[in-house]
């Protein structure tokens, strides 16, 4: 494995990133609707409200925590891309669909969803970088 600490570190932050949003949507579906990101409210500008939606989505992503988590732990080159993969998945057409409904939102609120879904998708791409092969 080429930096096998760096691929930890950037799995650790995306388990941690996935964790908070997970608890947060489960334990608290309306008030992750209302208010997040707890500055901005950028959820309650997509309405209607949903609670099973929510929830589902807090679940998606305990359950990617998980697997992410075991990822950092175990540190095989397989389940870091399976959970790389799976996340990327997940996240690029996530950043796609909030790209192109920005109706709502502020010129500096659009810039910094933006920005922050974006920054999701460098911590698989290090630590799948991190964790091919030393060359």
């Amino acid at each position: 494995m080429r930096r096998p600490g760096l691929a930890r570190g950037a799995l650790l932050l995306l388990c941690a990133y996935c964790l908070f949003i997970g608890f947060v949507a489960l334990a608290a579906p309306r008030t992750f609707y209302d208010d997040f990101p707890f500055l901005a409210h950028w959820v309650d500008k997509l309405p209607p409200y949903n609670g099973h939606l929510i929830t589902d989505v807090g679940g998606l992503y305990i359950g990617f925590a998980v697997v992410i988590g075991l990822a950092a732990w175990r540190l095989e080159r397989n389940l870091v891309i399976a959970a790389c993969a799976g996340f990327l998945t997940v996240s690029v057409p996530h950043l796609l669909y909030h790209a192109t409904h920005l109706a709502g939102f502020g010129e500096v609120d659009g810039i910094v969803e933006m920005a922050a879904l974006t920054s999701l998708l460098v911590p698989p791409i290090v630590a799948l970088w991190a964790s091919r092969a030393a060359a």
